[in-house]
């Protein structure tokens, strides 16, 4: 494990969490868009995208291993973002016949964003991304505390 480990994970997060807030404020900004797509001759509504992660490097099984004895040395890297995947919720519909997307009843299909889930999400995010600013900041403080130890 090299002195760097623990800032390289938190970093790691930090670039993780961005991405989320990026696709949640991309959520936010798209969230009365009703033509987002063009699919099969017909404009689809916007439809919410979530961020799916998975950590890095080694899987719980390896460190359950390692902890029992019958495995290699195993060692956490962080967190990444592995794919960026739309919401199948079901659209809503919204009765506004003036609208120049609503349907023959008049109904208009509004993306399936919810702010408060939204909301939820980002403040999530938010916390986290200050949580491992704190962390990196604390093995910086480390780092510098071991290096004076020499002078």
């Amino acid at each position: 494990m090299s002195i760097f480990h623990s800032i390289n994970t938190s970093g790691s997060a930090l670039t993780t969490q961005r991405v989320r807030m990026d696709v949640i404020s991309s959520n936010m900004a798209n969230m009365d868009t009703t033509r987002g797509e063009f699919i099969d001759g017909e404009w689809q509504p916007y439809r919410r995208k979530m961020v799916v992660t998975q950590p890095q490097g080694n899987s719980f099984s390896s460190f359950l291993n390692k902890a029992m004895g019958s495995g290699s040395s195993a060692k956490a890297d962080g967190v990444k973002v592995t794919e960026i995947v739309e919401d199948d919720t079901p659209f809503e519909l919204v009765y506004d016949p003036e609208h120049p997307d609503a349907n023959d009843e008049g109904y208009v299909a509004m993306p399936n964003v919810d702010p408060l889930k939204e909301m939820v999400d980002l403040i999530s995010s938010t916390r986290s991304y200050e949580a491992n600013v704190t962390a990196m900041n604390a093995s910086k403080g480390m780092l510098m505390k071991a290096l004076e130890i020499g002078k």
